[in-house]
């Protein structure tokens, strides 16, 4: 059963790498460019590191150039048509000092004036140091701004559902769980169905260098019911890191 999508009015979406907001929140992201909301998506990196067929798509910057495309056509199939790169290094956006991220999402965050700011939580989902430097960034910009702050999460069902094509341990990267929440502990639950859902199926295809071996794993119906749900939840409730 389908979800619907709440009206989070004007959106700031920020993420670490290309991909991190079509699996996180295209269906959210799309929903509110149907209903004529203003969504502004922030990347950190072009995601020069990252493939999963490094013997077609070596590390570097034409890796880089590729995601660019890549994102570039998975924004434009959920309608998103601002977008900002920070143009970070991938895999090293912990050792930037974070007076300069922060002050140019502020600056984004000061013209766009987000009624929700969309980003990972302090555990970045998967512990991945990009992920949490980028949380702590967009934490500090948007803080006293008076926008809602959602963190992006998983629930137990979710959680068990991609355990059964995927070994939690070879996402995460670190020793520690992933961190799952309860529909009651979430501040924006979605399920996605019909062609939203299909929307967001055809966004993530856009993406080809990042979804070989997931595709591999869990088949084109699987694939679907990982991507219907999106989850988030209140950054503000959590204590200050």
């Amino acid at each position: 059963m389908s979800t619907p999508v709440p009206d989070l009015g004007t959106i700031l979406s920020v993420w670490a790498h290309p991909d991190d907001e079509s699996y996180s929140c295209a269906g959210i992201m799309a929903a509110a460019v149907r209903a004529g909301r203003r969504v502004v998506c922030v990347t950190a990196t072009r995601g020069e590191l990252g493939s999963t067929d490094p013997a077609r798509w070596p590390a570097g910057p034409e890796l880089a150039a590729v995601r660019t495309e890549e994102l570039a056509a998975c924004l434009a199939e959920i309608g998103v048509t601002e977008h900002h790169w920070l143009d970070y290094p991938d895999g090293g956006c912990a050792d930037v000092d974070p007076a300069e991220p922060v002050a140019r999402i502020r600056a984004i965050a000061a013209e766009l004036q987000p009624d929700a700011v969309l980003t990972f939580g302090p555990d970045g989902g998967t512990y991945h140091p990009d992920h949490m430097a980028v949380s702590s960034w967009a934490t500090e910009a948007v803080r006293g701004t008076g926008a809602a702050l959602h963190y992006a999460s998983v629930t137990p069902e979710w959680q068990a559902l991609m355990s059964t094509v995927v070994d939690p341990k070879l996402v995460m990267m670190t020793d520690d769980e992933p961190l799952v929440h309860a529909r009651d502990q979430l501040s924006v639950h979605v399920r996605l169905e019909g062609e939203p859902l299909e929307q967001k199926v055809r966004a993530m295809l856009c993406q080809q260098s990042q979804l070989g071996p997931m595709l591999d794993l869990t088949g084109p119906e699987m694939f679907r019911a990982l991507l219907a749900e999106e989850s988030f939840r209140d950054g503000w409730a959590e204590p200050a890191s």
